[in-house]
């Protein structure tokens, strides 16, 4: 039973979820030219070295959360919940080590919006008790490819769980498992080999969607972006006597390119370019091994939509699928000719600093403020823009506008919430909504995050809990660069990584107060924060010093709620059974058609089939079926419908991809059902057979 103070949070909650339409999506307007060019010439950073310089490993596995009736993470709406597959989602590890020191890192990319903090102290409590102190929050970095395509609830903070409906706990436990499989495998793996360090650009893969933000930033600074975009593309090949096993991809444009209407998960189109590149061209099938192990991860992509029409779904074509497939064709076609492009093995020791911050209670130091006074950082808020949601990516209920005041949004905020006015005055010019840094008993956004930094020969990673704009990543960069003595093309930073505390823009961005301004939670100074808080790792790594630690972040594993029900029973209609065909296939396709069937089926929820499918594709082949696509696959889709009550179907297609053989074909739907008793039983699906000539 919810004693009073929980059911006035919960009613907060849903009040506030009402007019944060967009959290996570895009903003701003503006009227940068899209660029054309699709790559710059091929620029190698790497160090003379001779092979074998590294200790490397590779690791794949399936983190695909709950595939109906669960509340998708990015968007925050409401009503946008999943119902189905069209990509499942992955966690990708590579470990380096410095056969010397004996040093390593392990850097896992997942195709989740965000790495939520929980999932980080689950993933290391796992690690230590299978390996001590081997793998440590100093050197695993977790980061997210930022897709707005999966399921949500699996954050320890309730702001990131609204519309999800609180906690999900199989949704947070497939990521936390499939991430640690991917590590265990990179470790079981891990053998001497080389890496190269290459840079391209790419132009036509992302837009600025905040660019009257982006232009109060000084000229000088501005015209390091011609473009408005960051068009850098950094890539670690990783070999094995001379044969890439791998590639490490960072490149900055948002995950949504699937708008917020779509409801099935996706890992949009960074998940698309590490299907591509896997799948189609080194011939890696999931569910009958590992191989060849490509993750596109982000940098600084707080403002680089990859909507280049500047709104939802549209640019370069207004079909968001294909968006979705064209976008990760683009950032693909960087990373394979960076692969075959002549290089030199890098060469240098690995090294990482870590520690944690409070952030909402930083002092910066005159140095990193700009206008030579120090200045502190404030207790986390967010303000009434942040329901203007993402004009170019994902709209909000219309309720506010970017860049402009909302007195009834800043009145509802004081109703609902208690706003101290010495908190107003910290953040301002933001207008605040919600003090998430103030709620009580637990914040609803994580007071104390990670910043991390890693060496792995050249090249510097600066690990950021939030979503850096290209200009915060810059002035972070250049900083960093100066202290380690390095060129600023050395020193990547990389957002979405080892905790979420969403945007980061820069002082005079925070001003114009556009979406990512009012997601800033701890207002004005808080890219001059991190900017000092992550040259102070950089200074201990070029002293040779340890870093002090003294914070550890709260644990609130067991302190989590959920409004959902979850499945009660699954019936199929009268006179079906589960697996009965409802719609057949026809008797003949060719390539380029799409095949059709619907089932009776259960929920998915009841089991995952994490590591394996609920679809198949299967060809006969001298009397025997062979599977030849399944629900991960670019070509299949599996949608899942409530009919009535407990009665729904899995409407399952597939698109016949061009040079497909001709032969004998079947769809074949598993699933699982649940009783009354609370016994979930297992069955199968099998279509008519149809030709495809």
């Amino acid at each position: 039973m919810m004693d009073r103070r929980t059911w006035k949070q919960g009613a907060a909650l849903s009040a506030a979820l009402l007019v944060l339409g967009g959290c996570g999506g895009s903003e701003g307007g503006g009227t940068a030219p899209v660029a054309t060019a699709a790559t710059r010439s091929v620029q190698s950073v790497a160090q003379a070295a001779s092979p074998a310089a590294y200790n490397i490993g590779t690791g794949i596995s399936d983190i695909t959360g709950e595939a109906a009736e669960a509340g998708m993470f990015g968007y925050s709406k409401i009503d946008q919940q999943t119902g189905g597959i069209h990509q499942r989602q992955r966690a990708r590890a590579f470990i380096i080590e410095d056969p010397a020191t004996k040093q390593r890192v392990a850097i896992v990319v997942t195709e989740t919006g965000a790495v939520m903090q929980g999932v980080q102290q689950a993933v290391l409590a796992r690690l230590k008790a299978r390996y001590g102190a081997l793998y440590t929050d100093a050197n695993v970095l977790l980061t997210a490819t930022h897709t707005h395509a999966g399921p949500g609830g699996f954050s320890h903070y309730a702001l990131y769980n609204l519309n999800a409906l609180g906690y999900l706990p199989q949704t947070f436990n497939a990521i936390v498992d499939g991430m640690v499989e991917a590590i265990v495998q990179a470790h079981d793996n891990v053998q001497p080999g080389e890496i190269d360090l290459n840079q391209s650009e790419l132009h036509n893969a992302s837009r600025n969607r905040s660019a009257p933000a982006f232009r109060a930033n000084p000229a000088a600074d501005r015209a390091v972006f011609p473009e408005e975009i960051d068009p850098l593309v950094t890539q670690l090949t990783f070999r094995r006597a001379g044969q890439a096993v791998g590639v490490l991809n960072l490149f900055a444009t948002h995950g949504t390119s699937m708008t917020n209407t779509n409801t099935l998960i996706s890992a949009d189109n960074k998940g698309y370019a590490a299907y591509h590149f896997e799948h189609d061209v080194m011939g890696v099938r999931y569910l009958e091994g590992k191989g060849f192990v490509a993750a596109f991860a982000q940098t600084n992509a707080g403002d680089m939509t990859p909507n280049l029409n500047l709104k939802p779904g549209s640019g370069p074509t207004e079909n968001e699928f294909d968006n979705t497939r064209i976008i990760g064709e683009r950032q693909f076609g960087v990373a394979q000719a960076l692969v075959d492009a002549p290089s030199t093995p890098l060469a240098g020791g690995v090294d990482v600093r870590q520690r944690y911050v409070e952030m909402g209670n930083v002092t910066v130091e005159p140095a990193y403020t700009g206008d030579g006074q120090r200045h502190t950082t404030c207790p986390a808020a967010i303000g009434t823009t942040l329901a203007a949601g993402s004009t170019e990516d994902g709209p909000g209920p219309g309720v506010a506008l970017e860049g402009q005041s909302n007195p009834f949004l800043a009145a509802l905020g004081g109703l609902l919430f208690t706003i101290p006015d010495d908190l107003r005055k910290c953040h301002a010019p933001k207008e605040l909504f919600v003090p998430t840094g103030l709620m009580r008993p637990v914040p609803w956004t994580p007071p104390v995050l990670p910043v991390q930094l890693v060496r792995i020969g050249p090249l510097y990673l600066a690990a950021v809990p939030a979503e850096l704009t290209i200009m915060s990543g810059y002035r972070i960069r250049r900083q960093l660069a100066r202290t380690l003595g390095t060129t600023i093309h050395n020193v990547l930073a990389v957002s979405y990584s080892n905790a979420y505390s969403q945007y980061v823009t820069t002082p005079e961005e925070y001003d114009v107060q556009d979406y990512e301004g009012g997601s800033t939670l701890f207002g004005r100074w808080t890219q001059p924060a991190y900017m000092q808080e992550l040259d102070r790792l950089a200074q201990d790594m070029a002293q040779g010093r340890p870093t002090t630690n003294t914070l550890t972040p709260a644990d609130l594993s067991r302190q989590q709620m959920t409004f959902q029900t979850g499945v009660v029973l699954d019936a199929p209609p009268l006179l079906h059974q589960f697996g009965d065909v409802k719609t057949d296939a026809a008797a003949r396709y060719t390539a380029g058609q799409t095949v059709s069937v619907v089932f009776v089926t259960g929920h998915p929820k009841n089991n995952l089939h994490r590591n394996d499918t609920f679809v198949k594709v299967q060809r006969l082949v001298d009397g025997a079926w062979k599977t030849v696509a399944v629900d991960g696959d670019w070509s299949t889709q599996y949608r899942w419908k409530r009919v009535f009550g407990a009665e729904s179907e899995a409407q399952i297609s597939w698109t016949i991809p061009t040079g497909t053989p001709a032969g004998t074909y079947r769809i074949v739907h598993q699933g699982d059902a649940k009783n009354l008793l609370g016994t979930i039983t297992p069955f199968m699906g099998t279509s008519r057979s149809f030709e495809v000539n």
